[in-house]
């Protein structure tokens, strides 16, 4: 009976938290009240406040059992052995956007992080979190850009940091718009192209 009890905790645990991600996607962080989850989740306010202090509190745990785009993308391709420095970075920059084109859940935990969150004090972890996964992900395609610039495959007036902010920004502005308008265009071909482009102006000629 108590294992029971145990397992039907966490599933009712897992409905709270599956019904906030969707509605903070839908409707925004701020917007959605703990009556908006408990309703959706077919539970009361009392089953929240059992298992979560506050929004907050249920906001950072629906983030903690989630994974980005980007930390989806490092722990699939973490072991891989580089021989072309340049290639292995347009891989990992086109395993984000097909993450993204793929996989709801982690296409939900962008568009909450990036743009259905005000940043609040009580989630205001999330923006640390991001910056953390950022910064991380911003490192490993300097570490590729480095190797290749070692290979002397770069142009000698490319920077290293320089060019993996901007592979970044690309990255990041193609998942944003594609995210607010997906008919706009195929965020796999069209990402893949401007990606493309961005590596071989970086290339040495």
């Amino acid at each position: 009976m108590a294992r029971r009890t145990k397992e039907e905790a966490a599933a009712t645990r897992d409905s709270i938290l599956d019904a906030a991600e969707i509605l903070f996607a839908k409707q925004g962080v701020s917007r959605t009240t703990l009556q908006h989850i408990a309703s959706a989740a077919g539970v009361t306010r009392g089953a929240i406040y059992w298992h979560f202090l506050d929004k907050g509190a249920l906001f950072n745990a629906m983030m903690d059992r989630a994974k980005s785009p980007i930390e989806e993308a490092m722990q699939l391709l973490q072991q891989r052995e580089v021989q072309d420095p340049l290639q292995c970075l347009r891989d990992e920059l086109v395993t984000v956007l097909r993450i993204t084109a793929e996989d709801e859940k982690a296409r939900r935990v962008f568009e909450i992080a990036t743009l259905k969150t005000e940043f609040l004090d009580d989630v205001d972890s999330v923006r640390a979190r991001r910056s953390e996964s950022i910064a991380l992900w911003r490192d490993r395609m300097e570490e590729h850009l480095q190797a290749a610039r070692d290979k002397g495959m770069l142009r000698e007036d490319v920077l290293p940091r320089t060019a993996a902010t901007g592979g970044w920004i690309i990255v990041d502005g193609l998942i944003r718009n594609w995210i607010f308008e997906p008919s706009a265009f195929d965020l796999l071909d069209t990402g893949g192209q401007v990606i493309d482009i961005f590596l071989q102006g970086l290339r040495r000629s």
